[in-house]
């Protein structure tokens, strides 16, 4: 049986200040049962935390911090890295302020994580438009964490209880997605896909491979990629003595997974995976990034501005996210 010390640190980033992020992650740390499972230290500005406390009613203090070694939380009190804004954030919208502000807040927790200052970070969601507005050309967290990190093999793994997937392209146009598959790609995420099982404590993972196209090409009939790309790369990866099978037509591929008969999914582009992970796992589900020298993990979820700062967002995936990053801190150093 596994322990979890409670004295580990965790670096939660407050996320998009519009968003539904500060919110989540207060609700998220005023459970006892969270409070037990690691330190939790936000990353980002008390000001905006003081006011998701007071939105949701609970009985938090905020307490600021100069770094983790400083971390002495009382009963009741979160505490927070404050990376000050010099300038007001829009709320339930984008803005070029909060794009340079979510960028602070992440560099400071990759800052923690490679000093092993912290033992994992849960980032709470950001805008891809605030990232734009602000002139940065990352198109997401995943992106940002990778140079960050110097990290060039990573990619996006889902994790909820019934389906686990992981993604050969990310933040792609679907229009572009047939000219970025190729055999040393898929290959990769295989290997990917089963580095991200071993950290989830799963020692010969059953992995599956979806095809690109609809019925998996139908033999060539509906698209050639199977026969081309993906098949030599379930077969190279076989030699290298992995349970992988495949290509599978993606209309049935997560059915057999959701009713126990894989362990893992490698899919070819972001929504194939996308879809049905959220159909059944929307407010649970977690992002994990396989291949950082760090570990990361995030709800979900999006910023969902059309209900911020309501006290209507759900904390479920955000609570499964430290859930995850402290059982998967201790599985990859163990």
């Amino acid at each position: 049986m596994t322990i979890i010390s409670p004295m580990k640190k965790i670096a939660i980033t407050m996320g998009e200040p519009g968003g539904v992020g500060p919110e989540v992650v207060v609700k998220a740390l005023s459970r006892a049962e969270i409070r037990r499972l690691c330190s939790p230290i936000i990353i980002g500005d008390a000001e905006v935390i003081k006011e998701a406390v007071r939105l949701t009613g609970l009985s938090l203090g905020v307490r600021s911090i100069a770094d983790p070694s400083k971390s002495k939380p009382a009963a009741g009190e979160i505490e927070v890295i404050d990376i000050k804004s010099r300038s007001a954030f829009k709320k339930c919208a984008p803005s070029k302020n909060a794009g340079r502000a979510v960028v602070s807040y992440i560099r400071k927790a990759v800052e923690l994580a490679l000093s092993r200052e912290v033992s994992a970070i849960v980032t709470a969601p950001i805008s891809k438009e605030s990232l734009r507005l602000a002139g940065h050309k990352w198109p997401g967290h995943t992106e940002l964490l990778a140079e960050l990190t110097n990290t060039k093999d990573y990619a996006m793994m889902f994790v909820s209880n019934k389906l686990k997937l992981i993604l050969c392209t990310i933040h792609v146009p679907l229009k572009d997605v047939p000219k970025r598959i190729n055999e040393k790609l898929v290959l990769k995420t295989i290997r990917l896909a089963k580095k991200g099982m071993l950290m989830l404590g799963v020692e010969n993972p059953r992995i599956a491979v979806a095809g690109l196209n609809p019925h998996a090409g139908e033999s060539g009939i509906m698209g050639k990629e199977e026969a081309s790309i993906i098949s030599p790369a379930i077969t190279r990866a076989r030699a290298d003595g992995m349970n992988v099978t495949g290509p599978y037509p993606p209309d049935v591929v997560f059915h057999k997974a959701y009713n126990g008969e894989f362990d893992m999914v490698v899919c070819m582009y972001h929504d194939q995976g996308l879809i049905p992970f959220k159909m059944i796992a929307f407010d649970t589900g977690v992002n994990v990034t396989v291949g950082l020298p760090v570990i990361r993990t995030s709800p979900d979820h999006g910023t969902a501005f059309d209900i911020a700062w309501k006290n209507a967002a759900n904390p479920s995936s955000m609570i499964g996210a430290i859930r995850l990053a402290a059982r998967l801190e201790i599985r990859v150093r163990s």
